[in-house]
């Protein structure tokens, strides 16, 4: 083994390097080594504790961002279904009218077809009636017409007759078909419609509701609250004939099968917000003991069919109401305004209309009653034109079988009389 040495930097002696000499070299060097070890696991930890603190705020920062998505995908996803609802309710909405025009489309075709039948079925009626007066003619000329003649004359009208019948089974065979198919149609439009959202089936019953009211109420004013405001669903302002404001009539729809007694104190509450005179809860589904309706802690409850009863009753009662307080104010002075009216050009104006009115009607009538008169002229010139066809026809008959044929009551000239029996009349 080689032994180790140094060089002296000053006079470049090699020195060597016993134990003794190298221990303190060693231990030196070790320290330093060691030094710098520590050093660096220190700088080692230290960067350490920077990437945990980094990846702890890079954990917050991800976890900051989670939430931020996670909002905003809420906030995106109640846009969306708030869209898709707006969206489907406007679909529904438009499938619903189209159902409804396709309703009442069928429904005029129906009607038209009705019509119709009930046209045809007057006309086979009539037809029956002259086929069975020929008939009766028929059968009493036949009773003295040759065999062959009778034969002939038979196997004609049974033809005839035959052929009138199964025309007139294959036009109402027909008309039956179409009604059949158009109710089915009308049945199947029915059922889905009432398979619509609840919601639209109440908007359905308030709009119902409102056309009921408009079309019996004109003078008043019908109004939808909007949404938002306070409660109910139509507010009904009460118009009396002198168009004045007589009070205020709120409803509410409800088409539900179960009952429930809130709504009666928060429609109190809007009939006060509202500052009308009444309120009416029009409902599918009546409280315990209410059949019809009846009125439950001052609130009107009933069904639907008696809504417009109701609605007359309140109405009339603030009518009578505004009547009383306007006849108590100002007696005097309302009865020279009556005397003034009565005096004036304006009663006589009013007077002089309702006159011209009845002489429109008047003359109207007169219209009416001589197309009718036309009309039944028609009529009888047709009903003479069949007689007169037929006796034709019985004078042809007989002017073939001769004397076999008897008269038909109707068709005899009536017996002349001789002098003798006018002398005895005219004696008599």
């Amino acid at each position: 083994m080689t032994d180790l040495t140094i060089t002296c930097p000053n006079c470049d002696h090699e020195i060597a390097l016993t134990e003794s000499l190298a221990a303190p070299l060693i231990a030196d060097t070790r320290r330093q080594f060691e030094a710098a070890a520590a050093k660096k696991d220190r700088e080692i930890a230290a960067r350490e504790a920077a990437m945990q603190e980094k990846a702890g705020e890079l954990e917050k920062a991800r976890a900051s961002l989670d939430a931020m998505v996670a909002e905003k995908l809420v906030v995106e996803r109640q846009r969306i279904v708030s869209e898709e609802a707006q969206k489907a309710k406007q679909r529904a909405a438009a499938d619903l009218e189209e159902k409804a025009n396709a309703l009442a489309e069928l429904q005029n075709v129906l009607k038209e077809r009705d019509q119709k039948l009930a046209e045809a079925q007057k006309a086979q009626a009539e037809f029956q009636k002259k086929v069975r007066e020929l008939d009766d003619a028929k059968r009493e000329m036949d009773l003295n017409v040759q065999k062959g003649i009778s034969a002939g004359l038979e196997s004609e009208r049974a033809k005839a007759k035959l052929e009138a019948e199964e025309a007139l089974k294959l036009r109402v065979s027909e008309k039956d078909q179409i009604i059949a198919s158009m109710q089915n149609k009308i049945e199947e439009l029915k059922r889905k419609a009432e398979q619509g959202s609840q919601q639209l089936q109440g908007e359905v019953l308030e709009l119902e509701l409102e056309n009921l009211l408009r079309a019996r109420f004109p003078l008043d004013g019908i109004e939808p609250v909007p949404k938002g405001e306070f409660g109910g669903d139509l507010v009904q302002r009460v118009v009396g004939a002198s168009g004045a404001a007589c009070g205020t009539v709120l409803w509410e729809m409800k088409r539900t099968k179960n009952w429930q007694d809130g709504w009666i104190a928060k429609l109190r509450e809007d009939q006060r917000r509202a500052k009308a005179e009444f309120a009416v809860i029009v409902s599918t589904a009546l409280p315990k003991g209410v059949h019809t309706f009846d009125l439950v802690d001052g609130v009107w409850v009933a069904d639907f069919k008696c809504a417009v009863p109701i609605a007359i009753v309140l109405r009339q009662l603030l009518i009578d109401v505004a009547t009383a307080r306007v006849v108590g104010e100002g007696q005097q002075s309302k009865m020279a305004l009556v005397y003034d009216y009565l005096t004036g050009p304006q009663f006589r104006h009013r007077v002089e209309a309702i006159v011209e009115k009845f002489d429109e009607m008047q003359s109207d009538l007169d219209k009416e009653r001589k197309a009718m008169t036309k009309l039944w002229a028609k009529r009888q010139a047709q009903i003479d034109g069949v007689l007169a066809a037929t006796a034709g026809m019985y004078g042809d008959l007989q002017g073939i079988a001769g004397k076999a044929l008897k008269e038909i009551e109707g068709f005899e000239l009536p017996m002349l009389e001789d002098g003798k029996g006018d002398d005895e009349s005219e004696a008599a």
